[in-house]
């Protein structure tokens, strides 16, 4: 029964502290008053019926009458004329009546409406805390909080969901997400529909008969106008229902799910190994710099950085799989050991970045004086590197390793062609230069998904790594 009668409270307390703050935020505002019409319709009425307001005068000319009577605009005036006979007498030119009195009508007047929209403001700050007292009032009555839940609810919903800095923080950015993928994929298909490619000549070839070209367009619906293929490619993002590939005449969504496990194996198994080999060696070569393993190691990670994916998958083939036979050269479902190849060649660039900001990052905090400070109390050296020099040094690591980690999965297309892997990477990359748009869309929004969800993830990573982001975001 308490915790009954402490829920009401609760929601005003809630309720109290955002409303206002949501009110300032136009998008916010919007989204309020859409969500819950009935409930603001109600107190709106009831507000204005409150505050009693005549409604004759407007609003700016209203302001100015109370700025007049209170005698603001003569202070303006003689201040404006105390200033102008200070810059004449400083400049020492002959000061000319009808010329002062033009500059100081002109200067007076500019200030006394910086002033009357300064009072606007103000009291349009005022009006939205008064209305938010006046709402949290309103819920003190029962039957009006059971209205206001019932038709409201989605309104009370969203302010909950305002009050969590870190809900809120996710969902802002789901919402941009949503903006990217449509944005994307109406660049993509633009492009795609002013291309010179013809989809019809490329699969069918160059002697299909002119009936068959249109046959094909109109079966894959390539003869309507750009606005309605457009609206149709928006249409199956939307239902997650692209349609059919131009080649193969297979569910697209089926073929990119089919494909997904096998590149985010490879990718997870890729980033696992360079953050296990790089972050180690960046620490140790950020403890004794300029040392030899520190030259050996900056060597190493450049040769790394340096050396093509395709070029380094045929020299582990042509050593592991044609001379030795240790390893299969192709990949092969199910099969473990065709997996390390590929994982090896997509984590040595990987690793070598890692590695280097690693690196780089930690020589940058080391010189820090709460290091300092930390070696002076005695602290060991190991905690003294885990404790106060890597966690403060991890946030340029996990942006590297995040967007790196985004582009594999997005497919490394010349890793899977030279391995034969049946993943993601190799499968749009044939498609596009057909183009079969279809899949090209589909790969788009996924990479632009993936993009996004791997810096959300990051972003989110970054509060628990540093507290002053923290901070910010439950202040944001």
């Amino acid at each position: 029964m308490y915790l009954f009668q402490e829920e009401p409270e609760i929601l005003k307390g809630i309720v109290r502290i955002n409303f206002t703050k949501m009110l300032r935020l136009p998008l916010y505002c919007c989204s309020m008053i859409i969500l819950g019409l009935p409930v603001f319709l109600v107190s709106s009425i009831g507000y204005l019926l409150k505050k009693n307001k005549s409604g004759l005068k407007d609003e700016k000319e209203h302001t100015a009458e109370i700025l007049k009577s209170n005698g603001e605009l003569a202070r303006i005036e003689a201040e404006v004329l105390v200033q102008l006979n200070k810059k004449y007498d400083f400049m020492q030119k002959i000061r000319s009546p009808a010329k002062i009195a033009a500059e100081h009508k002109k200067i007076t007047a500019k200030r006394f409406d910086e002033a009357v929209l300064g009072m606007i403001r103000h009291s349009a700050e005022q009006a939205d805390e008064g209305f938010a007292a006046y709402f949290c009032g309103l819920l003190d009555i029962k039957l009006f909080l059971v209205f206001s839940v019932i038709l409201g609810f989605p309104m009370y919903l969203l302010i909950l969901i305002f009050s969590n800095p870190y809900v809120k923080f996710v969902l802002e950015r789901m919402l941009m997400m949503i903006f990217v993928v449509f944005g994307v994929t109406f660049l993509v298909f633009t492009i795609l529909y002013m291309s010179p490619m013809d989809p019809a000549k490329n699969i069918l070839g160059p002697n299909a008969t002119p009936e068959t070209v249109a046959e094909f367009n109109r079966v894959y619906g390539l003869d309507t106008s750009f606005l309605e293929q457009l609206i149709n490619a928006f249409k199956g993002i939307i239902t997650l229902n692209i349609g059919r590939s131009f080649v193969g005449n297979e569910d697209v969504m089926a073929a990119i799910a089919r494909r997904f496990p096998i590149t985010l194996s490879l990718t997870f198994w890729s980033l696992l190994l360079a953050i296990a080999l790089a972050i180690p060696a960046g620490i140790f070569s950020a403890i004794k710099p300029y040392s030899a393993f520190d030259y050996v190691f900056m060597l190493v990670a450049l040769i790394g950085l340096s050396i093509p994916n395709f070029w380094l998958g045929l020299i582990l083939i042509l050593n592991f799989s044609i001379n030795t036979k240790i390893l299969p050269s192709l990949y092969i479902v199910n099969n473990w050991k065709s997996f390390i190849m590929p994982v090896i060649v997509l984590s040595t660039a990987l690793s070598a970045s890692v590695a280097r900001m690693t690196r780089s990052s930690m020589l940058e905090v080391i010189k820090q004086d709460y290091v300092t400070t930390a070696k002076a109390k005695g602290l060991p050296q190991n905690k003294v590197v885990v404790r106060h020099v890597l966690g403060n040094a991890m946030i340029p690591i996990v942006t590297v390793i995040g967007l790196q980690f985004g582009s594999l999965l997005g497919g490394a297309a010349i890793t899977e062609k030279v391995f034969n892997v049946n993943g993601l990477g190799s499968y749009i990359v044939d498609k596009q230069f057909i183009p079969d748009i279809p899949i090209v869309l589909a790969g788009t929004v996924y990479l632009a998904i993936i993009v996004s969800v791997t810096n959300l993830i990051v972003d989110i990573l970054y509060a628990f790594l540093d507290p002053r982001i923290k901070s910010r975001m439950k202040n944001y």
